[in-house]
């Protein structure tokens, strides 16, 4: 099922969208502003996310951005500002379309079936084949991780943790989305595989695992390469 993530404080229209997106089984999650899109986006993982730029807590230009740092869900702006510099703040922050309210809902669902096909249809690329820190490095295409001048053994599960956060450079990557890619389950409980794994990973690459400079743990929510 597409999860979409509808971020509009006019309970109305969120009412309409919700009705005719589940009526197209599509599963629809709502917030009615910016810091509740923001988490429920951490939490949910949507497919989508519709976006109105006039919330009451912050732009939603602000919220883009935000959500630019660690995702490349596609984003559809749904905004009554018909001004050219508006729609274009919005699309360099890095929306992906931009429908001006108010329209039609025939438009709507194409736009958002074209943003699903789009999501689909585009494997993610690695931005580097050969990542290199100050302290290791990892080769992508040959799996092999060099620590000052020696290969560091990883087992297939503490690879494949260490390759999705890598491929997602600078970004939050959530606990929930590492416990389905790593282990195919997603219940909370299992966040204790995690630790493990992670504290395994930094004893072998980092200086002072205690105090992790790559690996680092974003609280209550996952994780995140720097380096």
């Amino acid at each position: 099922m597409t999860r979409v993530l509808v971020v509009e404080d006019d309970p109305q229209l969120v009412r309409a969208l919700v009705i005719n997106m589940q009526a197209r089984r599509y599963g629809v999650d709502a917030a009615p502003d910016g810091a509740t899109a923001l988490r429920l986006a951490a939490a949910r993982q949507p497919d989508v996310v519709m976006l109105d730029l006039g919330l009451p807590d912050m732009d939603g230009v602000d919220v883009i951005k935000a959500l630019r740092g660690w995702t490349r869900v596609p984003i559809l702006v749904l905004s009554a500002r018909q001004a050219s510099a508006e729609k274009v703040a919005a699309l360099d922050a890095g929306a992906d379309d931009y429908i001006t309210k108010p329209f039609s809902m025939d438009e709507l669902l194409a736009r958002l079936r074209a943003a699903v096909r789009r999501r689909e249809d585009a494997p993610y690329v690695p931005e580097a084949t050969v990542v290199e820190t100050d302290e290791f490095s990892v080769d992508l295409l040959a799996k092999r991780v060099v620590r000052s001048g020696r290969d560091v053994r990883l087992t297939p599960t503490e690879w494949h943790l260490l390759e999705i956060l890598i491929t997602n450079r600078g970004r939050l990557v959530t606990q929930k989305h590492l416990l389905q890619e790593v282990w195919g389950v997603s219940q909370s409980n299992k966040s204790n595989y995690l630790r493990v794994y992670m504290a395994q990973l930094r004893r072998k690459l980092e200086t002072d695992p205690s105090h992790p400079r790559y690996l680092i743990t974003e609280p209550g929510m996952g994780y995140r390469f720097e380096g």
